[in-house]
C-alpha cells in the first residue's frame, strides 16, 4: 500500500467555513505545487521550510481560480516526514475540486484515506498506536475523548511498552543464544532477572488491559442499557432521552427483537443507549435470539436502567427486577429502577416539582388517580412503588429508583442528572489517566499478558528454555503490534489506516 509517490487531498471539508486546506506530499510535492501556484516572488521549490507565501491559481482556461496562502515543510520536519505543501484557499466546493484537478494534471494523484498519517507513520514520525490516536483525535466530541486522545497521539502509554518490548526482546535473544551452547551448558539470561521482568510486565500490561472498560466508555460513550419486561416503555424512554422517535414503539408485544444503540450527551458526558428486546418467556425464535442479545448487553454496560410499568401486577413487576438483578454486578454497574407510566397517576404533594420524586432521589407513595381517560387501579400502582423500593433496596442499597413517565416527559431531567452525577467523577478523574482506548491494542495485550503468564510457570517449573523463548517471543510480537514494531504486510496496514478521513 505504501509508495513513494506524491500525493493530494482536501485537508478539511469543503463549504464548511471561510478557508480549506489541500495538502501535497512526497518526493516531487514542491514541483507540482510550482506547476499550480504562481508566487508573488521567488517560487515553492527554492523557498525555505516553515514559510508562508501569498500566489494566486489560474484555471485551465487562464482566468484567475483564486488566492491562496501556501504553507512550505521540507522533510524530515513535516507531519509526514516528507517534502509538503499546504494550500489554504476559500471553501468553496467549486474551488478545491479545480485545484485538486490541477495538481493531479500536474504529477500528484489523490491520496487514499489515512494515508497522510500512514506515511507518518512509515517514516518514523510516530509509532502505530500514535498514529490510530489520530482518529481518536479527530473523532472527539468532548473533553475527556479529546485529553484521552492527546495524550495517546504524544506518547501516551507508547514508551513505557517500548522499554518492556526492547527489555523482553534482549532476553529472548538471550534464551536463544543459549540454545545455539546447549551442549556447552551455558547460561546468558540471567532468570531472577527475567523473572522480575515478567512480572514487572504482567502487572503494567495487565492494568492498561483493564483500563479498557474506563477508555472505551469515554472514547464511545458510557454503555446505558435499557432493559425490563415487554410493554414497559424501554423504547419509549429510548425515544424521550434522544428526542427523537429512533425506536418503533407499539403495544404489541415483543415489537423490539434486536438492540438499538444511539449516542447522547448529558453535561459534556457521552452515553449510548442500548435499546433491548424485552425479556420474558416465548417460544418464538427470533424474538428468543434478542432476548439473548439483550443479556448480553446487560452484561457489558456500565449502567443499566431496569425499566417497570408501574400499571403492571407486582408479582411481574418484582420478578422483572430480581430477573435483571441476577445478571448484575454491581462492583462495577450501577443500576436505576425506573418505574414508567407515571403518568397515570398523581401524588399527594408534589415535591421540586416532581411527582412522586422524593428529594433523596427515592420514589415516594403516589396518590389515587388517572389521565388519558385509561381505567387504571391507583391504589395498586401505589402499593406496586412501595414494593418496588423495599425490593431494590433489599438487593442493593447503591440502586436509585425514579419515578417518570417517557410518554410525557414527566422525571426526565431528574433521571439525566442522575446519568450524568453516577459518571462525571469517574470521567474525570480517567481522563488523565492512560487509558486503553482501542480493542486492537487490548486483544494484543491480552495475549501478550497471557505468554508472559506461561513464560513465568515456565521459568518456575524448570521448562526447557526452547518452550520458553518460544513463549517470550509471541509476547515481544504482541507488544510490538500496539506500536508497529511487528507490523510488516501491506494488508495489516491498510486495514488500520483505511479508517482514517482522506487528507489524513
Amino acid at each position: 500500500m505504501f509508495s513513494e509517490d506524491t500525493i493530494t487531498a482536501p485537508a478539511t471539508t469543503p463549504g464548511t467555513g471561510a478557508v480549506s486546506i489541500v495538502r501535497i506530499s512526497g518526493p516531487d510535492a514542491f514541483a507540482v505545487a510550482d506547476r499550480v501556484v504562481r508566487l508573488r516572488r521567488g517560487d515553492i521549490s527554492s523557498s525555505e521550510g516553515y514559510r508562508l507565501h501569498f500566489g494566486t491559481v489560474s484555471g485551465r482556461d487562464g482566468a484567475l481560480l483564486d488566492e491562496v496562502i501556501v504553507s512550505v515543510f521540507r522533510a524530515p520536519h513535516s507531519y509526514t516526514g516528507e517534502d509538503s505543501v499546504e494550500i489554504s484557499c476559500h471553501a468553496s466546493a467549486y474551488i478545491v475540486s479545480e485545484m485538486l484537478s490541477l495538481l493531479c494534471d500536474a504529477g500528484a494523484r489523490l491520496a487514499e484515506a489515512g494515508e497522510f498519517t500512514m506515511r507518518a507513520y512509515m517514516n518514523g514520525k510516530m509509532d502505530l498506536s500514535q498514529a490510530e490516536s489520530v482518529a481518536d483525535l479527530i473523532a472527539s466530541s468532548d473533553r475527556a475523548s479529546h485529553r484521552v486522545a492527546i495524550r495517546q497521539m504524544r506518547g501516551g502509554y507508547s514508551e513505557k511498552l517500548e522499554e518492556i518490548r526492547s527489555q523482553l526482546a534482549q532476553m529472548s535473544a538471550l534464551l536463544e543464544l543459549e540454545l545455539d551452547f546447549s551442549e556447552e551448558d551455558v547460561v546468558f539470561a540471567d532468570r531472577t532477572t527475567l523473572l522480575r521482568l515478567v512480572d514487572e510486565a504482567v502487572s503494567h500490561i495487565g492494568s492498561l488491559a483493564d483500563s479498557f472498560r474506563d477508555g472505551n466508555a469515554i472514547k464511545n460513550g458510557v454503555p446505558v442499557a435499557i432493559v425490563g419486561n415487554a410493554n414497559s416503555g424501554k423504547s419509549m424512554l429510548l425515544n424521550a432521552l434522544l428526542g427523537e422517535d429512533r425506536a418503533i414503539v407499539s403495544d404489541i408485544a415483543g415489537t423490539t427483537r434486536d438492540t438499538i444503540e444511539e449516542v447522547f450527551t448529558i453535561d459534556g458526558i457521552r452515553f449510548r443507549l442500548i435499546d433491548t428486546a424485552g425479556l420474558r418467556e416465548t417460544d418464538e425464535v427470533i424474538e428468543k435470539i434478542g432476548i439473548e442479545r439483550t443479556l448480553r448487553k446487560l452484561a457489558e454496560a456500565d449502567v443499566v436502567l431496569a425499566v417497570v410499568d408501574v400499571s403492571a401486577p407486582r408479582e411481574e413487576i418484582l420478578a422483572s427486577l430480581e430477573k435483571v438483578s441476577d445478571n448484575i454486578d454491581f462492583t462495577s454497574q450501577r443500576v436505576f429502577a425506573v418505574v414508567n407510566k407515571c403518568d397515570l397517576v398523581r401524588e399527594k404533594s408534589s415535591v421540586d416539582g416532581f411527582p412522586g420524586q422524593g428529594r433523596d432521589n427515592t420514589v415516594k407513595d403516589v396518590d389515587s388517580g388517572h389521565s388519558g381517560g385509561e381505567i387504571f387501579d391507583c391504589i395498586s400502582a401505589n402499593k406496586n412503588v412501595s414494593a418496588i423500593n423495599m425490593f431494590v433496596s433489599s438487593i442493593n442499597k447503591e440502586i436509585l429508583t425514579y419515578c417518570i413517565s417517557a410518554k410525557s416527559g414527566f422525571g426526565l431531567d431528574a433521571l439525566k442528572k442522575a446519568l450524568a452525577d453516577s459518571q462525571k467523577n469517574r470521567l474525570e478523574s480517567t481522563s488523565d489517566a492512560i487509558l486503553v482506548t482501542n480493542v486492537r491494542h487490548l486483544n494484543a495485550l491480552t495475549q501478550a499478558k497471557a505468554s508472559l503468564i506461561d513464560v513465568r510457570s515456565g521459568l518456575l517449573d524448570g521448562t526447557p528454555s526452547d518452550l520458553v523463548a518460544q513463549d517470550l517471543r509471541h509476547a515481544v510480537s504482541s507488544i510490538g503490534s500496539i506500536l508497529g514494531r511487528a507490523i510488516t504486510t501491506d494488508e495489516t496496514l491498510g486495514i488500520i489506516f483505511k479508517k482514517f478521513c482522506i487528507g489524513k
